[in-house]
């Protein structure tokens, strides 16, 4: 049998008995839940070899997540504050100097950075969760933006497109890239870029003041039937891909996710937990490395708060699969 040695600091007082006062009850049970997960991440970061001890982890933070409470309770609120602050610091002292360094901040937040840029996609403060307490002040979210040197927004909803922070890119003079529909009518759609929705096809993105370019293929793709849902490929002058998905789903678009590994290489692809066809999706784009995302997403009602257990079935496919926790980092390095 294996035995892991996995201590965490209780910083909850535990009376005798909490006889009476369920909330408190669920409050103490889910701060020292938490506290045991931050402990278990820290001791087993991100491997595409999974093992029993973060599979443990991932169906903690499920059990905690699915409290319909769990937005508002500030055990949650803590810990979704402290492993974003936590991403943040590693972020400021972190110089790339081969292949990428990914951080996975929330829903489906990714930084992205190589040695010569630094990408985002989908970033929010999370005010998707309607809980101010909950959601990150300016001030936490302002220092990622200004490591930034471009934003990619997938699509319309809130959990994936934060006016404030599309706002802010586009005040420091950063492209902030989207479909066209994403706050049409609005003042500040005539600012953003709106990079066509061709499929296989490169276009040439400047950042950095004309400094660097990215090679971007924005492929078009939807959400349902109706809803525009830009799923990018950027390739760095590196020459490392990363392909983000939103919350593509589809069946139609296959005629194009069917044939992306045929026209380009995708080194990192992050699509929603949920994609259509997992395996047949992995296929198309014919990736190095699979980080689903969207897991959790506290918004969304309890049927659709999805769990990162899930994976493990959904993103059983030939393809080296990792699960990231909100906060965690991976230095991607191409052929390893």
């Amino acid at each position: 049998m294996l035995y892991y040695d996995v201590h965490t600091e209780i910083t909850v007082d535990s009376p005798s008995n909490f006889f009476g006062r369920p909330e408190e009850y669920l409050e103490w049970e889910a701060e020292n839940t938490l506290r045991l997960v931050d402990d278990i991440l820290l001791r087993f970061p991100p491997d595409t070899e999974e093992n029993i001890v973060r599979y443990s982890a991932f169906q903690m933070l499920d059990l905690v997540y699915h409290d319909t409470e769990a937005p508002n309770r500030p055990a949650v609120q803590n810990f979704f504050h402290r492993r974003f602050a936590g991403a943040l610091e590693e972020m400021k002292k972190t110089t790339v100097n081969e292949g990428a360094m990914i951080w996975k901040l929330y829903n489906m937040s990714i930084v992205a950075r190589t040695p010569s840029v630094t990408v985002c996609f989908d970033l929010v403060r999370a005010h998707s969760t309607r809980v101010e307490e909950f959601a990150l002040q300016d001030e936490m979210m302002l220092p990622v933006i200004e490591q930034c040197d471009a934003l990619f927004i997938s699509h319309r909803h809130r959990d994936h497109a934060d006016q404030w922070v599309a706002q802010t890119f586009i005040e420091q003079g950063k492209p902030v890239v989207a479909p066209p529909e994403v706050w049409e009518g609005e003042e500040i759609h005539s600012r953003i870029t709106h990079l066509e929705r061709v499929a296989h096809e490169i276009q040439i993105l400047p950042v950095q003041s004309g400094g660097q370019e990215l090679r971007v293929v924005i492929y078009p793709g939807h959400q349902g039937t109706t809803i525009q849902n830009n799923v990018p490929l950027v390739i760095t002058p590196e020459g490392i891909s990363f392909v983000h998905t939103g919350d593509q789903s589809n069946d139609e678009d296959f005629v194009w996710i069917d044939k992306v590994g045929e026209f380009h290489q995708v080194d990192v692809y992050i699509p929603n937990t949920w994609t259509t066809d997992p395996e047949r999706a992995a296929t198309g784009y014919n990736p190095a490395l699979i980080i689903p995302a969207h897991e959790n997403e506290l918004g969304h009602v309890i049927a659709h708060r999805e769990a990162y257990i899930l994976n493990y079935r959904r993103w059983n496919v030939p393809y080296p699969v990792m699960m990231m926790a909100w906060g965690e980092s991976f230095h991607y390095i191409q052929g390893k």
